[in-house]
């Protein structure tokens, strides 16, 4: 059984019909509660959505117990939700940065923090958390974006050497472009161009490296950070 976070549409959305295909139950869980539920429907009876304020720390209590009370148990935490704003860092305001962080990064850790020991109850999970190649190769506009990005990279890594023990499994995804609505200003076509493969990414690609990771053929990954960017960071020297 898996909880997916940012669940409505994009990524969330096409992770857990790969999930559901698969065989698993999934809780699709955001905010953009007539898109989610319109997903969950189309899914059928292997899923339900809830809805869930990444940063509201007892919505995300009453999700974990609510998955638990509809599934009996939590196998697998999918932390996708994220915003993205892009401003310069002498003009971006302390609100936007304050908003960016509350998403991206204390939404992970919210999340796993209230999920391991369901997990753990379970007998083991796994935890994917989908970070960005900003983590990695940040650019020009993204200081809050990459910063709240590569701090998923490092709660991963601690998590991944915290919870092992316990038999719980945590990795991050970094995607490149990937054509999402968060792409919606964005001249798609010609940044695929630029890349070694000649294309952006899918909602597909991303999903079947999440389903990969919360699966046995990953069993002895952890703590790692995969990359799924179509060769972004092999260099431009590529492109």
């Amino acid at each position: 059984m898996a909880l997916i976070t940012g669940a409505a549409r994009g990524q969330g959305a096409e992770a857990a019909r790969r999930f559901a295909a698969e065989g698993a139950q999934v809780m699709l869980a955001d905010v953009l509660d007539d898109l989610g539920r319109a997903v969950a429907d189309e899914i059928g009876q292997a899923a339900a959505y809830a809805h869930l304020d990444v940063t509201d720390e007892d919505a995300w209590a009453k999700t974990v117990a609510e998955c638990v009370a509809r599934f009996g148990k939590l196998d697998a935490l999918v932390n996708n939700a994220g915003i993205y704003r892009v401003a310069p860092l002498t003009e971006i305001t302390l609100e936007d940065y304050l908003a960016i962080t509350a998403v991206n990064e204390v939404g992970v850790f919210l999340g796993m923090r209230t999920a391991a020991p369901a997990l753990a109850e379970a007998g083991g999970g796994t935890i994917v958390n989908v970070s960005s190649t900003a983590a990695m190769l940040p650019f020009p506009g993204a200081t809050a974006y990459a910063a709240s990005k590569a701090a998923v990279l490092g709660l991963t890594k601690v998590a991944a050497g915290e919870l092992g023990p316990l038999g719980i499994r945590v990795n991050s995804v970094h995607p490149g472009a990937v054509d999402t609505p968060m792409m919606a200003d964005v001249d798609t076509e010609a940044a695929g161009q630029s890349l070694p493969l000649r294309r952006i990414g899918t909602t597909g690609d991303i999903a079947a490296m999440v389903l990969f990771l919360t699966c046995g053929e990953s069993a002895f990954c952890t703590g790692a950070a995969f990359v799924a960017d179509g060769g972004l960071c092999a260099g431009p020297v590529f492109s």
